[in-house]
């Protein structure tokens, strides 16, 4: 029988563990704050992140990450962009110290600031590739809010290892949720990092008044900047037409569910991002994602309107009206 740890007991990781948990499948997951295990083991709740949601009886949360890894066969990562070097280095020591080899996933959406890698290339640098047989993403339209309830899902997960995305895909799929593979890890984690700048924008036109025309031409236009980063940094243009590319943007870009909308429709309200902020209380990764991109950009002469717009709003103190302005008249051109 399969064993895995998750490594991180946000929303999503415990969406994703309690889906595993549902399935039979033996989850450990881990998490640094004591409280929180506590309230997990005793009474199958995380309240701060999944409020009114009941976790399965199988579900056993840790707080030494040695425990919680010891003799899984998959390690699925699952905390913020700027955890990931901390918390891998932290896997590494446990994976030296038991001498063992997992399978390595994560399901982490982002874009590290300053050197512009991939979670999984953050991953390579701080965790010795003798502890891990494979490397794999899960992506695709999956809140957590959503899944916790048993809504219909359907992921992707992305890896070079087929073996390895199968162990994954079926310790994941039930009536509910449907995880599918693909070959484009590198295009499956770019999708899932993109996608976020997208929703910021469409939640300032939601939250300044515009309507559903707006924000599918925003939808469609920002696919396209997706697309071309992609495409510059080696993915396959057709991971975007999937569930990781315009199926993640579509469910991101248009629900209240996604903190990157409603940090987005905030703004769009008048509220400061500072503001915004303090009152989520959760990382609103597409801010980072916004800057990473934008300088990504600058660095290889793309033309990316959409992220330089949401670039100068969040970082530059430009007023988010001026920057639509700016973006509906530029010079015309031929679709691409």
């Amino acid at each position: 029988m399969t064993k895995v740890a998750v490594l991180g007991a946000g929303s999503w990781g415990t969406a994703l563990a309690n889906t595993m948990a549902e399935n039979n499948v033996v989850v450990n997951i881990w998490s640094h704050r004591a409280d929180q295990v506590d309230e997990i083991n005793q009474h199958h709740q995380n309240d701060h992140y999944l409020p009114g949601a009941t976790l399965s009886e199988n579900l056993l949360a840790v707080a030494d990450m040695q425990v919680a890894v010891a003799d899984a066969d998959v390690v699925l990562m699952v905390v913020p962009t700027k955890a990931i070097r901390s918390v891998g280095t932290q896997l590494a020591e446990v994976l030296q110290n038991l001498d063992q080899q997992v399978i390595l996933a994560h399901a982490t959406k982002g874009l590290e600031q300053g050197t512009h890698l991939r979670i999984s290339q953050m991953i390579e640098e701080v965790v010795p590739s003798q502890n891990y047989s494979s490397l794999a993403v899960i992506s695709g339209p999956s809140h957590a809010e959503d899944v916790i309830k048993g809504d219909l899902t359907a992921v992707s997960i992305g890896g070079t290892d087929e073996a390895a995305t199968a162990v994954l895909q079926e310790a994941l799929a039930s009536e509910n949720f449907r995880p599918y593979t693909n070959h484009d890890l590198l295009g499956s984690e770019l999708g899932g990092a993109l996608k976020n700048i997208i929703a910021l924008g469409s939640g300032m036109l939601v939250g300044l008044g515009y309507g559903v025309n707006a924000q599918a031409a925003l939808l469609t236009r920002g696919l396209v900047e997706m697309r071309a980063v992609g495409q510059k940094m080696g993915a396959q243009p057709e991971t975007f037409l999937g569930l990781a590319g315009i199926g993640d943007l579509i469910v991101t870009g248009m629900s209240p569910n996604s903190r990157n909308y409603r940090a987005g429709f905030a703004m769009g309200q008048g509220q400061s991002l500072n503001q915004v902020q303090e009152e989520m209380g959760m990382v609103i990764e597409g801010v980072n994602t916004v800057k990473a991109v934008y300088e990504y950009q600058q660095a290889h002469q793309l033309d990316l309107p959409i992220t330089t717009a949401l670039y100068q709003v969040l970082y530059e103190g430009a007023q988010i009206e001026e920057q639509i302005k700016l973006l509906m008249t530029r010079p015309l051109k031929a679709e691409d």
